[in-house]
């Protein structure tokens, strides 16, 4: 078709795309071209309207192509469009309204047991902000709580006599958690220390300032600790919130108090956590199956 032509040299000469792109594009609007031909018996790019692109965009998803494939199909289409309006061939682009399709997100990699017990061994408690700092990493990992839940945190939040830290989660909804031993303790000796820098003010958590601290501050806290123990590429503070879910997981806890302990509305959001595990799972599966073991 000359239009494809035209447009492949447009992306040579005018854009200066790399050719091996514009192979990529060719074999994209030659597919598109058969599909229209056999299933609309058409040539003609000005007769294609958006339900002929979705039929198309359904063709791929039954063939089983990945949605990052296919919308690498439907951005080839969509530029194409966008220079036949330019050179006036169509009037109307119909991929206007066009959204790409969602990608699975990636689910991280937790924390190992292995990480978290080696980075116990860097913690300093001799200062505040070292104080402050060991409280946050282990509060993070043993409530499983949200970064933001954690820097929204009060003193009324807790109740240590009960053992128990009140949490304001996504949509104002509150949830209890139970906190451990080790926890109430270490919680109680910051709370010492922070009650000699700040005698006032309501936030828990606070930065030598006494100023509320902030997203940035928790992320440089946990990378910080475990760049020191991990080979991990992102070390975020979710990956704690992603241990607390995996390891208690691993010790056979009900998938739906883990559900409400992290403060999740749907059961699906947390059945992520037993998708994660997987591998660790295969693992176990082959060590201890019988036929593992090549028995008859």
């Amino acid at each position: 078709m000359i239009y494809i032509d035209s447009f492949l040299e447009y992306l040579l000469l005018e854009k200066k795309y790399a050719k091996l792109t514009i192979i990529s594009y060719a074999t994209d609007l030659a597919q598109f071209q058969v599909f229209i031909l056999e299933t609309y018996d058409t040539r003609e790019m000005s007769e294609v309207n958006y339900p002929m692109i979705r039929q198309w965009i359904v063709g791929f998803i039954e063939l089983g192509l990945t949605h990052k494939t296919i919308n690498r199909k439907l951005s080839t289409l969509k530029t194409f469009f966008k220079f036949l309006l330019k050179i006036q061939v169509i009037a109307v682009n119909p991929m206007v309204q066009h959204k790409s399709l969602k990608l699975p997100k990636r689910q991280q990699e937790a924390f190992s047991v292995l990480e978290l017990e080696k980075v116990s061994d860097y913690f300093e408690d001799v200062t505040f902000e070292g104080l402050r700092d060991h409280l946050i990493i282990e509060l993070l990992y043993a409530t499983g709580m949200r970064r933001q839940e954690l820097i929204d945190l009060q003193l009324s939040s807790l109740d240590l006599k009960q053992q128990q830290l009140k949490v304001r989660g996504k949509r104002n909804k509150e949830r209890l958690i139970p906190l451990l031993d080790s926890i109430s303790f270490l919680i109680e000796r910051y709370l010492q220390e922070r009650s000699v820098l700040l005698p006032q003010g309501s936030q828990l958590f606070v930065t030598s300032k006494g100023k509320a601290i902030y997203p940035n501050l928790v992320y440089r806290v946990v990378h910080s600790y475990f760049e020191k123990v991990s080979t991990k590429k992102k070390l975020s503070p979710h990956l704690l919130r992603h241990a607390f879910a995996t390891h208690l997981l691993d010790k056979g806890a009900d998938i739906s108090a883990i559900k409400d302990l992290l403060g999740h509305s749907s059961l699906a959001s947390t059945e992520v956590y037993t998708h994660s595990n997987f591998k660790e799972l295969s693992k176990a599966h082959q060590a201890a199956h019988p036929r593992s073991q090549g028995d008859e």
